[in-house]
């Protein structure tokens, strides 16, 4: 996680939007309908076949990756979904779905005409898309080994290299806290994030922390930050005190 996307305890980040509306403009709804198309049908998933030509792995991750691989300065000058719109571009020109010369064509093309752009799709792939949004992709599976933590146990935050995506927020890096909570089974990521752990099922468990540690002299008090973490971000640590 790149610096704008741990942002706990900073000041002078105004001003902050309070838009509350999910999508502002038309073509943000398209967007969203692009990503859950990809998601749907990326082959990872055991749902019927379809004619579409779409044959590469798409999660959340490779949505976050685009984002978190942007210059800091500029995911704060683009909206959300323009973030969205910039992650999956890269992506089809990556995987070699289409050229970058022919996207910025094809951009220009669309941007001096007032046509529509098309409407309606394949049944097969639509209803593909449905089953998907009925069903999810659920990250929880049986647990392969026993928790290395329980209820009470001192921890730490591992500090890993992450030069790619991560789940670990920065600020709880190399922090003490207890774990207040182990969740039932295991929890797989979407993908592997490399050397920082994170891919496999493993335990996942609710850590609490003192706010004083992790913003000392800036907290207000009488109050409990909660984190859940993957196990492969915890280490045992030396006895805290009680939270």
């Amino acid at each position: 996680m790149k610096l704008q996307h741990y942002l706990g305890g900073l000041e002078g980040l105004d001003p902050i939007s309070l838009e509350t509306r999910v999508f502002v403009e038309p073509w943000e709804e398209r967007i969203f309908g692009i990503h859950t198309a990809m998601m749907a049908l990326s082959p990872q998933l055991d749902l019927e076949a379809t004619p579409s030509t779409f044959n590469t792995e798409w999660t959340w991750a490779d949505l976050r990756k685009g984002a978190e691989a942007m210059n800091p300065f500029d995911y704060f000058r683009f909206r959300y979904y323009e973030k969205w719109l910039g992650g999956i571009s890269e992506y089809f020109v990556a995987k070699g779905y289409i050229s970058q010369a022919d996207l910025d064509a094809r951009t220009a093309a669309f941007l001096s005409s007032s046509a529509a752009l098309p409407m309606g799709g394949d049944v097969a792939v639509d209803a593909r898309v449905r089953k998907y949004l009925m069903t999810g992709d659920d990250p929880r599976r049986e647990r392969p080994v026993p928790p290395l933590f329980a209820v009470g146990n001192a921890v730490r935050v591992a500090d890993p290299k992450s030069v790619g995506h991560t789940r670990l927020p920065g600020h709880l890096r190399n922090k003490v806290g207890l774990i207040d909570s182990v969740y039932p089974d295991a929890y797989t990521y979407l993908c592997d994030t490399g050397v920082d752990g994170v891919g496999r099922a493993m335990p996942v468990y609710c850590v609490k922390f003192d706010p004083e540690d992790l913003w000392p002299g800036n907290t207000e008090t009488n109050f409990t930050f909660y984190a859940d973490l993957f196990e492969a971000y915890l280490e045992p640590a030396a006895t805290l005190r009680n939270l």
